[in-house]
This record gives structure tokens, C-alpha cells and sequence, in this order.
């Protein structure tokens, strides 16, 4: 008789939901919903995990909720997130399950996420007697820039902390089934800045009677750039892209005010500072140069998500005990994404890792990215997260962080 091991029985019961996991990744893909209330995505979510034996909790500020699973050892906690919410894109991917909903696409993956994690609740509540602890499965709305993870921080719904936590992230971008990961900064912080440059209006053949804003926005444009490259190191990288101007109503009106609206991605919070402070003295002086007054207006967004390098050790055993040595990928540098479960690393060790599901038949490198209206998943590869999420949890409760 062969004994199965554990990281077998994970991938096997895994395997085995795929049919489930496939129908309610569709249901919550069809219907996908908006920032911080996700009422639907938080109904099917409870459904799937009806009548297993977890304590709900739920706050006020999100649709948000945490599932707790309590072994029968009273010993270590462990959280494993998934987050719900959906982006706001039309839906271009020509998919039989496509969007219903105008203006509204999961175009990041969370709709596989939230399968997994109740996938793996549903596997890990069938082996509650053999769990060293306690289980956090975390659904969390308002992740693309709604904060909703420090929300459901905020409402107190994992007090007390848990010892660890772990979160997956399916992308096309990586091949398909490979868990890829690393030590440090794995994503960005990522801010949003505004700009009002205000002059003096007048008409467009009388410039000199005037004080047009437009070109002492675009002089700030290009001086951002000589400021990041001149005084941002380049081994603690910041990105600061303008993605919008915006001036004037017609061809013959030199307009009073131009708006410039951009991003700042970092990784450490002194980089950080010195693209902040160096946008506020740019623009002040520049607009001064001129005769003209800027006002910068800063919106502070996620922090840099941090994986602790204990839990990639970790994850790292995890995937390969699970799928062998060549299922696990350590990335060479981090990404300049950002992503809100940094608000639960600043709290508890644990890491995020990346799930590949490249689309059948196509190229990791060159397929449609997330956030991409027509971005497609390989739905084959959710049995892998919920076994990762289940191997995630089980050797933490059973030996911590120790190799």
C-alpha cells in the first residue's frame, strides 16, 4: 500500500476541485465589482464555503471578511489572502464568461484568487485534525487602490496578528506553473501626484500680455526626468511617469492654468522622499522662474510590499516539495507594480508569490499583461495555487520559519 504524503495529498485534492474552482472563478468573472463593496464576490465567496467549519468575521468599512480555521493544536497562526475586486475596463477578451457588466473587468486575476483560497479552505478544513494551528483566509475587496487590506486592518478583522502570511498573485507574465518569487522588495510603493501650474490668461496673439502656463508645465515635464536620473540612486530606483496635461478650451486662448497628473513608483521610503521633495522644489521654482505659481499636491498610495526572506525560504521549499526543483523561479529584481497586502506585511513576516498561467499556446513574454482589457489566464493552474496555499499553511504551523 502507498502512503501519500502530504504535499501529495495537496496537489491531488487540488487537482480535484478544478471543475469547482473553473465555475466560480467564471461566476465572479462575469460579474465583477468595484472598489471597496463587493457584495456579489462576497456572497459567492460564502457560498463556496458553506457549512465548513470556520468562524466568519467582518468590518463596516469593506464587503470584506476573514474565515478562520482553528486546529485542534492551540499553536502558531497563519493568514492566506485572496483579494475580490475588480478593475474599471471594458472587457475585450472575446471569452464566453466575459464581463457582464459595463465598465467593470477582472483584468488582474483576483477573480482565481478568491477560487483558490476557497478552494484551499474547503481542502484545508477536510484536514482540520491534522493542522499545528490556526488558519486566516482573508478575502479582501479594494485592492486596486481602495487600501482595503489596511481597511479590514483597521476594522480589527486579523486582531490578533497572525504569526504569517502568505498571498498568491496568478499572472500571464510568467510561465505556466512556475511560483516565482523573492527576498526584499518584491513591488513598489506607488503614489499619485497633481500639479496646478497657474499663469495669466489672454489671447493666443499677445502671448507677452499674458503668462501661458503650457510651456512652464512641459519645462517641469522634462526637468522631472533629469531629477530622477540626477538625484535618485540608481540602486534604489524611482519611476515617475506624467501621464496627463491638461490646459486650454480652444485654439486662440491662452488658458490661465495647466494641470500636469503622474505616478511615483519606489522602493525604499528614502527614494521615496527624495522624488516627493524633489517635485515639490521643481515645480515651486520653476513656476517662480517664470512669474508663475505651482502647487503640487501629493497622494501617498501603497507601500512597498516586502517579502521577509524566511517566508521565501519557505515558499520556496513549498513549491518544490509540492512540483519539483524546476517549479520554482527567484526573480532577479522586483517589479514596479504595487499591491495592498504590503499594509499586512508591514505587520506579520510572509511573502507573496506569483502563480504563471500563460494562456495556452502562448508567450509569457509577449501575451497580454494584467490590467490589460484583453488579458486571458490559464484557468489549468488555480489546482496549483490552492495546493501552494495549502503547503503555505502547513508547514508554518508545523515548524514556523525553521529550515
Amino acid at each position: 500500500m502507498t502512503v501519500m504524503t502530504p504535499s501529495a495529498r495537496w496537489c491531488e485534492a487540488g487537482e480535484a476541485l478544478l471543475p469547482e474552482l473553473i465555475a466560480l472563478r467564471r461566476s465572479i468573472h462575469e460579474e465583477p465589482e468595484l472598489g471597496l463593496k463587493t457584495p456579489l464576490t462576497t456572497a459567492k465567496a460564502k457560498q463556496a464555503l458553506q457549512g465548513l467549519p470556520l468562524e466568519i468575521r467582518e468590518g463596516g468599512a469593506t464587503t470584506g471578511f476573514v474565515a478562520i480555521l482553528r486546529g485542534p493544536a492551540n499553536g502558531r497562526t497563519v493568514l492566506l489572502r485572496g483579494d475580490m475586486d475588480a478593475l474599471p475596463l471594458h472587457e475585450e477578451t472575446g471569452l464566453g464568461f466575459t464581463s457582464r457588466v459595463e465598465g467593470a473587468m477582472h483584468a488582474c486575476g483576483h477573480d482565481t484568487h478568491v477560487a483558490m483560497l476557497a478552494g484551499a479552505a474547503r481542502v484545508l478544513c477536510e484536514r482540520r485534525e491534522e493542522l499545528a494551528g490556526t488558519v486566516m483566509f482573508m478575502f479582501q475587496p479594494g485592492e486596486e487602490g481602495h487600501h482595503g487590506a489596511r481597511h479590514m486592518l483597521d476594522d480589527g478583522l486579523i486582531d490578533p496578528l497572525p504569526d504569517a502570511a502568505f498571498a498568491i498573485h496568478i499572472t500571464p507574465n510568467v510561465p505556466t506553473g512556475i511560483i516565482a518569487g523573492r527576498a526584499g522588495p518584491l513591488m513598489a510603493a506607488a503614489d499619485r501626484f497633481e500639479i496646478h501650474v497657474k499663469g495669466q490668461g489672454g489671447h493666443a496673439s499677445q502671448p507677452h500680455a499674458a503668462l501661458d502656463p503650457i510651456p512652464i508645465a512641459c519645462e517641469i515635464v522634462g526637468a522631472v526626468q533629469a531629477m530622477v536620473t540626477r538625484t535618485i540612486p540608481a540602486f534604489d530606483p524611482v519611476v515617475v511617469t506624467v501621464a496627463r496635461i491638461t490646459a486650454g478650451t480652444t485654439n486662440n486662448v491662452i488658458p490661465e492654468t495647466a494641470e500636469i497628473e503622474g505616478t511615483i513608483r519606489s522602493f525604499s521610503e528614502h527614494s521615496r522622499k527624495l522624488a516627493h521633495d524633489g517635485l515639490q522644489r521643481l515645480a515651486r521654482h520653476i513656476a517662480a522662474a517664470h512669474r508663475a505659481e505651482a502647487e503640487l499636491k501629493l497622494f501617498p498610495g501603497f507601500p512597498v510590499t516586502v517579502s521577509d526572506a524566511r517566508a521565501v525560504d519557505l515558499a520556496e521549499r513549498v513549491a518544490q516539495d509540492l512540483y519539483g526543483e524546476a517549479a520554482w523561479r527567484t526573480m532577479p529584481a522586483p517589479v514596479m507594480g504595487a499591491e495592498d497586502f504590503a499594509y499586512v506585511l508591514q505587520k506579520v513576516p510572509g511573502a507573496m508569490v506569483f502563480l504563471g498561467a500563460t494562456p495556452e499556446g502562448g508567450d509569457f513574454r509577449a501575451c497580454c499583461a494584467l490590467h490589460s482589457n484583453r488579458m486571458v489566464l490559464d484557468e489549468r493552474v488555480m489546482p496549483r495555487g490552492v495546493a501552494m496555499h495549502c503547503g503555505f499553511a502547513e508547514a508554518f504551523l508545523r515548524e514556523g520559519f525553521a529550515a
